[in-house]
């Protein structure tokens, strides 16, 4: 095999291939072939390299197995020793090492095999056996080159450490790197236990749109866009809450969604402008019913991803089987703050306590929104085991129901683990007349400057007056409950292409 690229003469990505001595090689290979006739269209593969190695996990060394196979994937690295060669070929599955014998295959055959390159996409086709050290092999009696590749493999890709560097190029970061091929399956593998959850649970899964009128379901800051056809401004959605209610005003009564959503705010470890959401809501239940459903769904996902309920984030252990600890907001920040303050505390109390923690109070906050940023500040970062923190404000919950006897706060919850949030439910509130009361006073926000208020959504007040029965709605932010599952900690580990600034 020929050699690759090195920390002395590094190549430019954004390089001319001619540029550089190893890359015109490579062209120079690719050329030769596609003038002897070109590259393959497809190509038969019988087995994944986890395959072989579960099915012959027990072969002694020296073993024939006199089993044909055919495996395909990028060649990794090849060593040479006399007439024998041992490449380590890389599939979606793993890597599986290939036995080259210049005896089976022939001299012309074996100088082929010795002049492809790292990267290379080839189809190999053998006898399984295991050498005398007891490795599992394929011993290659042909082997056909499928795709070229013209840039040489990192032996040291910079991306392995670097996050920004990973995401910009995470074909290459996919290929060096298996914690992010891992990493991308597991996501899947996660994504797919909570559509078998919510479908076994009798929930329908459904679509609602990514281009709307109003941005509404949530509070925060749309993306704003122009539909020529219509000549109207439209918004990216920053939530699907209100198009699920209105399907189970409908009659679904059981409704979910996994979609992406589109939020125009700040980009850290935690956020991502486009990211991923599953809501869910579903008639006749409550707050307290959803919490039982986030500890199963959470649960049965760590049993997916991680084996056991019981996983390890950040180098500290986690329990994600149920029950989980339930504390209301208020109570948390009285063990910071001090057991004085409440609701009803007065407002310039509370702002000169604000003051103290360092929070910058708006003239149009209540006490609920002076409460929230106090959680926000000296709480929010103590919890580890997983909780429900309950109980928030109304000022800050325009969409949940009043506490059935609590006057100042609504039945909802938000799941905190590991000091982040990971799951918001609420009852629903369901009376026309007081979301419209709601809705106004965010009008009220919205006007005083607070530019992520919610708008009033007529439409939505109007399906309400059909009736809509009493109803448990939860959101789960699925990229960090991936995150959460794969020890990972920045959200562009677990998204394939986040959003970034272009380089030039």
């Amino acid at each position: 095999m020929t050699d690759e690229n090195n920390d002395e003469h590094p190549i430019d990505d954004s390089a001319d291939l001619s540029s550089h001595a190893l890359t015109r090689d490579r062209l120079a290979k690719y050329r030769e072939h596609i003038d002897a006739g070109g590259f393959p269209y497809s190509y038969e593969r019988t087995d994944l390299a986890v395959e072989l190695q579960e099915r012959h996990s027990d072969l002694e060394p020296g073993a024939e197995t006199g089993e044909v196979v055919s495996i395909a994937g990028r060649l990794m690295n090849t060593r040479v020793m006399g007439k024998l060669a041992f490449g380590v070929l890389s599939d979606v599955s793993g890597t599986m090492q290939l036995f080259v014998d210049k005896r089976t295959l022939g001299d012309q055959a074996f100088d082929a095999f010795l002049a492809l390159d790292s990267g290379d996409w080839i189809g190999a086709a053998g006898e399984v056996i295991t050498t005398k050290r007891g490795e599992l092999s394929v011993r290659i009696a042909e082997f056909t080159l499928l795709q070229k590749s013209l840039r040489p493999m990192p032996d040291k890709w910079h991306g392995l450490k670097d996050v920004e560097a990973r995401s910009r190029q995470r074909y290459v970061d996919l290929i060096a790197n298996p914690d992010a091929r891992r990493t991308a399956l597991l996501r899947s593998r996660i994504i797919s236990e909570l559509r078998h959850q919510f479908a076994s649970r009798g929930y329908v899964e459904v679509d609602t749109p990514v281009l709307i009128p109003q941005a509404t379901g949530a509070t925060a800051r749309p993306f704003q866009t122009h539909h020529n056809a219509l000549d109207m401004d439209m918004y990216l959605r920053i939530a699907t809450e209100l198009y699920l209610k209105r399907l189970v005003v409908g009659g679904l009564e059981k409704v979910f969604e996994i979609g992406r959503i589109f939020r125009n705010e700040g980009v850290d470890n935690m956020h991502n402008p486009e990211f991923t959401m599953l809501e869910s809501y579903e008639a006749f239940a409550d707050y307290t019913g959803i919490m039982t459903l986030v500890e199963d769904v959470f649960a049965a996902c760590a049993e997916v991803a991680a084996g056991s309920s019981l996983i390890e984030f950040d180098g500290r252990p986690l329990d994600l089987s149920g029950p989980y600890r339930r504390v209301s907001m208020l109570e948390l920040v009285q063990q910071e703050t001090g057991p004085e303050i409440d609701y009803d505390t007065d407002i310039e109390t509370l702002r000169s306590l604000a003051h103290q923690h360092g929070i910058s109070t708006e003239d149009h906050w209540g006490s609920g929104k002076i409460i929230e940023a106090l959680f926000d500040s000296v709480a929010e970062d103590k919890i580890w085991e997983p909780t429900f923190v309950t109980e928030h404000p109304i000022e800050i919950s325009p969409l949940s129901r009043q506490h059935r006897s609590k006057p100042h706060v609504t039945e909802r919850f938000e799941l905190f683990i590991a000091g982040s949030e990971y799951a918001n439910a609420f009852s629903e509130l369901n009376d026309p007349f007081e979301q419209r009361t709601r809705f106004e006073a965010q009008m009220e926000a919205r006007n005083a400057g607070d530019d992520e208020a919610h708008p009033i959504d007529e439409d939505y007040i109007r399906a309400l007056e059909y009736g809509m029965p009493p109803t448990g709605g939860l959101g789960i932010g699925v990229d960090r409950l991936v995150m959460l599952l794969t020890n990972t900690h920045h959200i562009r580990e677990v998204i394939l292409f986040p959003t970034m600034r272009p380089l030039s």
